[in-house]
């Protein structure tokens, strides 16, 4: 189902953030999104999440998400209380409700990083918060994922190498790799996917060129060029990989993959997408109120139609 989708090139990716464990909140992202026809979510590899979307939807294709030690989908927030004054600039901006009275909800903390620039009193700290992957991946297959996502955004060859090279001997789907060219380069990204794939058939392996990652609340150019250009970069080499674009991704990716003739399978949506839903979502009652479900099933279809331009 998954192959079909990608060779399909319409395929739209719901991401539900690599760090987010909040099972309320994915429920509601899951159901509007699948009423608005999407069949692919990225979720974060943990049994309860798991659980939940093939609860909530049975025959969606699902990809479950590691990221290893310092990769950015990995960070968690904490507050120091001795430094904070109460100002609420972090509650404020934080995307996902997670802080509430000066405290942090780490299951709904995405690691964006947003509350960290809005303290002004530098009371905000970030950690990398990582599981086991020969622990979790075995509670995760029963599940039957279609795919696995490696986020490797990281100069630790040695570690994404590891961690690569187990998913691929106790997993036989389609295996997805997040990365981008902000540590290690261009030259550095394409060494890094031909050595992971050298040893895998071709088209079994999804590339997710991460333009700028978690940075897609706006819906502008600017906030998805560098994803087009990360996509850019990898096609240049012709690669036998299945080409996804993430990081920053909107409503206008796709119309400025086209004018840079990028050739990709599909489109991973992320913040941006989250964003667009969100005050609906937020309502007392929403899964109840089919006004209200309906008004997000809209604009989450809209976006979904506009990655198929």
């Amino acid at each position: 189902m998954l192959e079909k989708l990608l060779k399909s090139k319409k395929c739209f990716k719901l991401v539900l953030g690599a760090g987010n464990e909040d099972t309320k909140s994915i429920e509601k992202l899951m159901k509007v999104y699948y009423e608005a026809g999407c069949r692919f979510f990225d979720l974060c590899m943990d049994e309860n999440v798991a659980q939940k979307a093939k609860e909530i939807c049975p025959d969606a294709i699902l990809c479950f998400s590691y990221g290893i030690k310092d990769d950015p989908h990995t960070v968690k927030a904490q507050i120091n209380p001795s430094k904070c004054t109460g100002c609420l600039n972090c509650e404020e901006t934080c995307i996902q409700n997670a802080i509430k009275n000066g405290c942090i909800d780490e299951q709904k903390c995405l690691g964006c990083q947003k509350c960290v620039s809005a303290c002004h009193n530098k009371a905000i700290q970030t950690y990398s918060k990582t599981k086991n992957l020969k622990e979790i991946l075995p509670k995760i297959l029963p599940y039957k994922p279609q795919c696995i996502e490696l986020h490797a955004i990281s100069d630790n060859d040695t570690e994404v190498e590891n961690n690569w090279n187990y998913i691929s001997e106790n997993y036989n789907g389609i295996i997805s790799l997040c990365v981008d060219r902000s540590i290690i380069g261009d030259k550095g990204v394409i060494k890094r996917i031909k050595k992971l794939i050298e040893k895998r058939k071709p088209y079994t392996t999804i590339i997710q060129a991460d333009g700028n990652p978690m940075s897609g609340g706006k819906d502008d150019w600017q906030t998805t060029l560098q994803s087009v250009a990360m996509a850019e970069i990898i096609q240049k080499n012709n690669l036998p990989v299945y080409l996804l674009l993430s990081g920053g991704t909107n409503s206008k990716t796709k119309e400025l993959a086209n004018l840079c003739n990028i050739d990709l399978n599909g489109i991973s949506i992320g913040s941006y997408a989250r964003k667009i839903v969100k005050p609906y979502i937020e309502q007392e009652n929403f899964l109840e109120n089919k006004e209200l479900f309906n008004q997000a099933v809209k604009i989450a279809k809209e976006l979904i139609n506009s990655t198929y331009v």
